[in-house]
């Protein structure tokens, strides 16, 4: 006969497997839902599953977006430039930027300019700290909020990564997380307003997303200049296919083709 001690005993590897494996499911299952989200920085992906993420809107118009800002050494050049152009667009601000700038964020508001959050900081995505994301996002939401005077309605997460942290967070702000459908690699070191316009015309439909950056905190040092002096350019570009450049808040993202003509008449 075997003892109450010797069946414990006998029991207890097998309880420490169960244990092992619930403790590498969690672990997995965490993993899961923080990198499955990820795959929508894919464009392809994006483009075929999720178009409102992709920035997918009206197709008679075009998002102009820039990131990393405000920037007082770079961001009036292109509030000019946009003046200039009779365009206005959005502005994905970092909340530690903003913080140290609301005299500028408040201009960029006051020239019919739209301010979205990308953040407070722009850490990388690789290590889940979801209660740490909802914190910073509902942070630089309240400051957007405070300075724009009204609540902001978009998210686009740092390095375009949206993991399962980053949307929970933006769902518990309120705010719709969107990317982008066309870029200018206008961060790179060798980038040039001619490699940029070039750049965003391979990628830019009607009812594109476009993604610029204000600001080389976070970029090659000068990169800006590239996106500054691409901006006539591709927006000649745009008018040029009959196209209207503005504001994320003016692009219909989300709207069906349905919906999409009755708010136009297209």
């Amino acid at each position: 006969m075997v003892s109450a001690a010797g069946a414990a005993a006998w029991r207890a590897p097998g309880r420490r497997a169960d244990a092992w494996r619930a403790g590498a499911a969690a672990v997995a299952g965490l993993a899961g839902w923080h990198v499955v989200p990820a795959a929508t920085w894919l464009p392809g992906v994006r483009a075929a599953l999720w178009p409102a993420l992709n920035g997918r809107g009206d197709p008679g118009r075009v998002a102009l977006t820039f990131d990393d800002g405000p920037d007082p050494g770079t961001t009036p050049l292109f509030l000019r430039a946009l003046e200039r152009l009779s365009v206005r667009a959005t502005f994905f601000v970092l909340g530690e930027r903003l913080e140290r700038a609301p005299a500028l964020g408040r201009l960029i508001v006051a020239e019919g300019h739209e301010l979205a959050v990308h953040g407070w900081g722009h850490a990388p995505p690789w290590v889940p700290r979801p209660l740490r994301e909802v914190r910073e996002v509902a942070r630089a939401t309240a400051l957007v909020s405070d300075v724009a005077g009204c609540r902001p309605l978009w998210y686009r997460p740092p390095y375009g990564v949206l993991t399962g942290g980053r949307w929970a967070a933006a769902r518990a702000a309120g705010l719709r997380p969107v990317l982008w459908s066309a870029w200018g690699r206008d961060w790179t070191a060798d980038a040039t307003p001619a490699s940029v316009r070039a750049e965003v015309a391979r990628g830019t439909r009607g009812g594109a997303t476009v993604l610029l950056h204000d600001s080389d905190a976070l970029c090659a040092p000068g990169s800006w200049r590239a996106a500054l002096g691409a901006l006539p350019g591709l927006v000649a570009d745009c008018r040029a296919r009959g196209l209207v450049v503005g504001r994320l808040a003016d692009h219909g993202v989300g709207l069906t083709a349905g919906a999409t003509r009755r708010r136009t008449g297209r």
